[in-house]
């Protein structure tokens, strides 16, 4: 009986598929949060996408987590990119063309969705704007403020104007494109998160702005708002003692949270 309830109660919960390759190492945070969120999240390799064509139909939500996918040979996310992009592009394309699908991409993730073509304009193959190397000439790990841009698309729309803290851990997430894209991108209302300072407003400041990202961009959507890229990872925010000043913060819900349950409940409703 108790097999059954649950059977019942997992049909509900939207699947979620977090891909896994040599190098990634925030998939585990990932499944956690999305099924603290509600979702029911499968880590699965990426052989398994070769050896069975038909996997992605069974999922709402695909996530490509954080970390240095086959050790970010070349540039950040690349090899990962060319095999998504080679070997899958029908598979991905069928996916993205589904109107109860998510695709999130988060730090490595978004390297890889960037040089896939699918952000920010779905064209898979066809590579428009990079994440490069941090102004900083360094790493950076920090918490930073983000916050959501107004005429966000997708699920951003029930975030709109909030201001978000997550962290950062990245070398490559300063966000570059020419002034031809950027207006397009600008024009389509594809940027979804800015760096923010204390006050909210955005900034090109160094450490606020932790990677002098073009126009401040944290993170960006394609037309839909259904393709998903960011820098912060909003996976390390969804337990109250996950952030280093939980004792003197009044949030009643982690930022990172509140994140995934709007994508949960997005693709629910659908």
């Amino acid at each position: 009986m108790a097999e059954a309830i649950q059977k019942i109660i997992s049909m509900k919960r939207p699947k979620v598929l977090v891909l896994k390759a040599d190098g990634i190492n925030c998939d585990e945070e990932l499944v956690f949060a999305f099924n603290h969120a509600g979702g029911t999240a499968d880590l699965v390799h990426v052989n398994r996408l070769r050896t069975d064509k038909n996997l992605l139909k069974k999922y709402q939500i695909l996530a490509i987590p954080g970390g240095f996918s086959y050790g970010d040979d070349v540039v950040s996310g690349k090899v990962l990119a060319v095999e998504l992009a080679s070997f899958f592009s029908d598979a991905l394309r069928a996916f993205t063309k589904r109107k109860d699908t998510i695709t999130l991409g988060v730090c490595n993730g978004f390297q890889v969705l960037v040089r896939t073509g699918l952000l920010p304009f779905n064209d898979l193959g066809k590579m428009t704007a990079t994440l490069t190397d941090n102004a900083s000439g360094h790493f950076e790990c920090r918490w930073i403020d983000v916050k959501v841009e107004a005429g966000a698309k997708g699920f951003f729309k029930s975030l709109e104007g909030m201001k978000l803290s997550y962290q950062v851990a990245h070398g490559e997430g300063r966000f570059l494109t020419s002034k031809k894209i950027f207006k397009q991108i600008e024009n389509q209302g594809l940027i979804a998160l800015r760096y923010v300072d204390e006050s909210g407003k955005q900034t090109m400041d160094y450490p606020a702005n932790p990677n002098g990202a073009l126009h401040s961009i944290a993170g960006i959507t394609d037309k839909t708002g259904r393709i998903i890229g960011l820098m912060p990872h909003p996976e390390r925010f969804v337990l109250r003692a996950q952030h280093p000043n939980f004792r003197r913060m009044k949030v009643e819900k982690p930022d990172g949270l509140l994140f995934f349950e709007e994508m949960i409940n997005y693709v629910s409703r659908i």
